[in-house]
Protein backbone atom coordinates (compact mmCIF):
# COMPACT_ATOMS: atom_id res chain seq x y z
CA UNK A 1 0.00 0.00 0.00
CA UNK A 2 1.15 3.46 -0.89
CA UNK A 3 0.77 6.59 0.52
CA UNK A 4 -0.99 9.64 -1.53
CA UNK A 5 -1.59 13.18 -0.56
CA UNK A 6 -4.33 14.66 -1.78
CA UNK A 7 -4.58 18.74 -1.38
CA UNK A 8 -5.65 21.73 -2.54
CA UNK A 9 -4.88 25.41 -1.93
CA UNK A 10 -7.75 27.37 -0.18
CA UNK A 11 -8.39 29.82 -2.68
CA UNK A 12 -9.53 27.07 -4.90
CA UNK A 13 -12.30 26.56 -3.01
CA UNK A 14 -15.04 29.02 -4.52
CA UNK A 15 -18.66 28.83 -3.78
CA UNK A 16 -21.62 30.46 -2.21
CA UNK A 17 -21.44 31.73 1.19
CA UNK A 18 -24.38 29.94 1.91
CA UNK A 19 -23.36 26.58 0.79
CA UNK A 20 -20.29 25.98 3.64
CA UNK A 21 -22.49 23.49 5.92
CA UNK A 22 -22.96 21.92 3.14
CA UNK A 23 -19.48 21.30 2.13
CA UNK A 24 -18.25 21.05 5.34
CA UNK A 25 -20.95 18.30 5.66
CA UNK A 26 -20.22 16.52 2.15
CA UNK A 27 -16.32 17.36 2.74
CA UNK A 28 -16.82 14.91 6.15
CA UNK A 29 -19.05 12.31 4.21
CA UNK A 30 -15.49 11.62 2.35
CA UNK A 31 -13.59 11.54 5.20
CA UNK A 32 -16.02 8.94 6.96
CA UNK A 33 -16.03 7.18 4.02
CA UNK A 34 -12.44 6.71 4.11
CA UNK A 35 -11.83 5.72 7.80
CA UNK A 36 -14.79 3.10 7.11
CA UNK A 37 -12.90 1.78 4.02
CA UNK A 38 -9.83 1.39 6.35
CA UNK A 39 -7.78 3.97 3.65
CA UNK A 40 -7.63 7.04 5.98
CA UNK A 41 -4.51 8.32 7.36
CA UNK A 42 -5.06 11.89 7.88
CA UNK A 43 -6.50 15.42 6.45
CA UNK A 44 -7.14 18.96 8.36
CA UNK A 45 -6.76 22.41 6.97
CA UNK A 46 -3.72 24.65 7.60
CA UNK A 47 -4.67 27.06 10.43
CA UNK A 48 -4.79 31.08 8.44
CA UNK A 49 -4.80 32.16 11.36
CA UNK A 50 -1.17 31.14 12.48
CA UNK A 51 1.95 32.57 11.11
CA UNK A 52 4.57 29.67 9.79
CA UNK A 53 7.84 29.85 11.33
CA UNK A 54 11.12 28.47 10.36
CA UNK A 55 13.20 26.13 13.10
CA UNK A 56 16.82 25.86 11.60
CA UNK A 57 18.86 23.06 13.45
CA UNK A 58 20.50 24.62 16.07
CA UNK A 59 17.22 26.30 17.12
CA UNK A 60 16.86 29.68 15.68
CA UNK A 61 13.46 30.23 14.77
CA UNK A 62 12.67 32.85 11.85
CA UNK A 63 9.30 34.01 10.71
CA UNK A 64 7.97 32.55 7.48
CA UNK A 65 9.22 30.17 5.52
CA UNK A 66 12.35 28.65 3.05
CA UNK A 67 13.12 32.09 0.94
CA UNK A 68 10.60 31.69 -2.40
CA UNK A 69 8.89 28.97 -0.41
CA UNK A 70 4.76 30.00 -0.77
CA UNK A 71 2.97 29.81 2.75
CA UNK A 72 1.07 26.54 2.51
CA UNK A 73 -3.15 26.52 3.39
CA UNK A 74 -5.73 25.10 2.13
CA UNK A 75 -6.63 21.17 2.91
CA UNK A 76 -4.86 17.95 2.93
CA UNK A 77 -5.64 14.40 3.26
CA UNK A 78 -3.34 11.28 3.15
CA UNK A 79 -4.64 7.91 2.14
CA UNK A 80 -2.91 4.63 2.30
CA UNK A 81 -4.07 3.09 -1.06
CA UNK A 82 -3.35 0.04 -3.37
CA UNK A 83 -2.97 2.33 -6.69
CA UNK A 84 -2.75 5.57 -8.33
CA UNK A 85 -5.84 4.57 -9.67
CA UNK A 86 -7.77 4.54 -6.10
CA UNK A 87 -6.01 7.68 -5.23
CA UNK A 88 -7.20 9.84 -8.50
CA UNK A 89 -10.73 8.16 -7.03
CA UNK A 90 -11.16 9.21 -3.79
CA UNK A 91 -9.57 12.78 -5.19
CA UNK A 92 -12.46 12.66 -7.22
CA UNK A 93 -14.88 12.62 -4.54
CA UNK A 94 -12.96 15.02 -2.50
CA UNK A 95 -13.03 17.40 -4.98
CA UNK A 96 -16.96 16.98 -5.68
CA UNK A 97 -17.09 17.54 -1.63
CA UNK A 98 -14.66 20.49 -1.42
CA UNK A 99 -16.08 21.93 -4.60
CA UNK A 100 -12.52 22.33 -6.06
CA UNK A 101 -10.02 20.46 -8.08
CA UNK A 102 -7.42 18.50 -6.27
CA UNK A 103 -4.17 17.63 -6.17
CA UNK A 104 -2.67 14.01 -6.20
CA UNK A 105 1.08 13.47 -5.06
CA UNK A 106 2.51 9.44 -3.93
CA UNK A 107 4.83 9.14 -1.11
CA UNK A 108 7.94 7.60 -1.68
CA UNK A 109 8.26 4.14 0.25
CA UNK A 110 9.79 4.32 3.39
CA UNK A 111 9.68 0.78 5.31
CA UNK A 112 10.14 3.08 8.53
CA UNK A 113 6.89 5.12 8.02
Amino acid sequence: MTKYLISFPGEAMVFPEEDFNTVVHDAHAVIDDAKSAGVYVFSGGIDGNVDPVLVAGDGTITEGTHPGHKVPNGGYTVLELPSREAALEWAAKIAVACRCAQEVRQFQYDPAS
